[in-house]
Formats: C-alpha cells, structure tokens, sequence
C-alpha cells in the first residue's frame, strides 16, 4: 500500500515585514505536516518559532533548514510525529534583512 505525497501552499514572508518581533509566516498548517523546509533568502540571520514565547529554530543568511519528523519513524510509538493541524509557523530578524524572502514548504 502507498501514500500520496502533498505539498501545503508555499509559505513565504517579504524581507520588510521582518523586524525584531515574531511575524507570521503565511497561514498556519491546513494538515499534519511531516516534513518541513524552513528557507532564509536574505542576507539576515533569523530565528523561527511556532511558540512566540522563545526561539526554536535558527536558520543562518542564504541557507536552509529540513525537518523530515518521520524518517526514523516506529510505527508502534510514533504515528503522529507530525505538526499538528492549525501550526503557525512565525520569523524575527537577528539582523535586519535588505532583500530577499523567507520560505515555508510543508509535505503532508
């Protein structure tokens, strides 16, 4: 039996609607997300959250970050190591960006 890979809609957020408070990355997840690519195209180191209380993940200038949750995978304990529906996904600057974007891929 096979599953059928899906992509959500791209999640992106211009280079001027980051600042030093968290903002919102696209609209939060429609599914149980299993991999995730988090993509910095500026020229500024950011912090990415989905909990604004504190950073959680650091993406560096022009890099990438991929979160594959079900690679190492045991069905008995892990069948939903996902994020959840309804995850909002938000970036803040560590320095301020000049241009670019950043991306948001999620497969469900």
């Amino acid at each position: 039996m096979s599953s059928r890979v899906q992509f959500e809609a791209i999640k992106e957020l211009g280079f001027a609607a980051i600042g030093a408070a968290y903002a919102s990355v696209g609209v939060v997840t429609a599914h149980e997300v299993r991999i995730v690519c988090i993509t910095n195209n500026t020229e500024g180191d950011m912090y990415f959250t989905t909990d604004l209380t504190k950073n959680e993940m650091f993406v560096g200038a022009g890099s990438f970050k991929l979160y594959d949750l079900q690679t190492n995978k045991t069905p008995k304990t892990d069948s939903k190591y996902v994020f959840a529906i309804g995850t909002q996904f938000s970036v803040k600057q560590i320095e301020a960006p000049i241009s670019g974007n950043v991306y948001i891929e999620c497969i469900f």
